[in-house]
């Protein structure tokens, strides 16, 4: 099985994402060709008006057919749901993620200081026990002021996350930002790769650098030298209070020389309570930063940090039912991840219609002129 890129020479969505694409080959059932820039503007249609699998993709094709040709020919139709799976199944993801992330860098305006973080998470149906493949885990990196994924890497476990970092860190253009990981990539390669992309960071210290984290609470809990601020969060059924405290005396931190730019070690004191039950819980973390002592920037910081797991993974589990799809075979739960992204992005850029995330799917399911108006944003 084999698939294609036949390229329309006025494409009024994505050009630049389908320009990136180059592939000879075609895909086909019988006689019959699709072209995959046909393919792909199908996809990501249906994955944003509510498709989360090559079944219902198929389906939402052959109803708005007519709608589809407004853009592209479609003259042999509308592939299968077993083409469709053997197309992504075979697409190459590493060529598909380049693509995306040049889209991405088309859609982006990162502003100086902005948080990207970094996080991995499980695409939980994708492991294949028959065939003893585990599950894929997919590292993200998420623009929090732009509410977009710009890039992703994927590993076989969680923790190979240390080594796909710096792999995704070269695919980005993060100059000025300031780049947040939680404690699997509070390592020294990696401090070292996000200055060399021109860029601060804010990493968490826990036990896996024990000897790190044990001088940086003593250095806190000695200095002198300290800057404070403190953050309260109402929302979701609980009140959060947090705390930070930062210092950029670090002459009691011995290690100091071996994180490169490193300038400052923070405490984040969270303290909740929940509203519903009074139950109250305090939970100290610990942080290296490359950023000067400044306990406001560093806060927010660490707060912006959670919108990968608020706005990108929470979103993909529980609105793209990423975890419940089951797409095992080859390339393809990666390469449907991407594609969810794409709709996730779209959506997000339609800021016009106050709407959630499912009502704006539904709604776009429904209303071929509002399907239109996110593609076109």
């Amino acid at each position: 099985m084999a698939y294609s890129f036949s390229p329309q020479k006025n494409h009024q969505v994505f050009p630049d994402f389908f320009s990136s694409l180059k592939d000879p080959r075609r895909s086909k059932k019988g006689n019959y060709l699709y072209p995959l820039d046909e393919i792909l503007f199908l996809c990501i249609s249906s994955v944003i008006s509510g498709a989360n699998d090559w079944t219902t993709i198929s389906l939402f094709g052959r109803t708005k057919i007519a709608w589809l040709r407004q853009y592209f020919p479609y003259k042999n139709g509308i592939p299968s749901h077993d083409v469709l799976g053997k197309v992504f199944a075979a697409l190459d993801p590493v060529e598909f993620n380049k693509c995306f992330t040049n889209w991405v860098k088309s859609l982006s305006d990162l502003t100086k200081g902005e948080v990207i973080a970094i996080d991995g998470k499980t695409i939980c149906g994708s492991d294949d026990k028959q065939r003893g493949k585990s599950a894929l885990h997919v590292v993200s990196a998420y623009a929090a002021g732009n509410r977009l994924c710009l890039g992703q890497e994927a590993v076989d476990q969680k923790s190979n996350e240390i080594t796909a970092i710096p792999a995704l860190l070269k695919l980005l253009s993060i100059k000025d930002c300031v780049v947040t990981i939680d404690a699997m990539g509070c390592q020294k390669a990696i401090a070292d790769a996000i200055i060399d992309r021109g860029a601060d960071y804010v990493l968490m210290v826990k036990d896996n650098q024990q000897e790190l984290k044990e001088q940086v609470e003593k250095v806190l809990s000695i200095s002198c030298k300290t800057n404070s601020d403190q953050e309260l969060d109402v929302g979701h059924g609980r009140i959060e209070k947090r705390d930070c405290l930062v210092t950029d005396d670090l002459t009691f931190l011995d290690v100091k020389e071996e994180w490169p730019g490193l300038k400052s070690i923070a405490k984040v004191t969270s303290e909740r309570i929940d509203k519903k039950s009074g139950k109250k819980s305090i939970q100290d973390r610990y942080y290296i930063s490359s950023l000067p002592a400044k306990a406001k920037v560093i806060n927010k910081a660490v707060r912006n940090h959670w919108a990968v797991e608020n706005n990108l993974h929470w979103v993909l589990d529980v609105v793209f039912k990423e975890d419940g799809a089951l797409k095992k075979k080859e390339n393809s739960p990666l390469n449907f991840n991407i594609i969810a992204k794409m709709a996730l992005t779209l959506i997000d850029n339609e800021k016009e219609t106050k709407k959630s995330k499912p009502n704006k799917r539904m709604l776009a399911a429904l209303d071929d002129d509002y399907r239109s108006k996110i593609l076109k944003c």
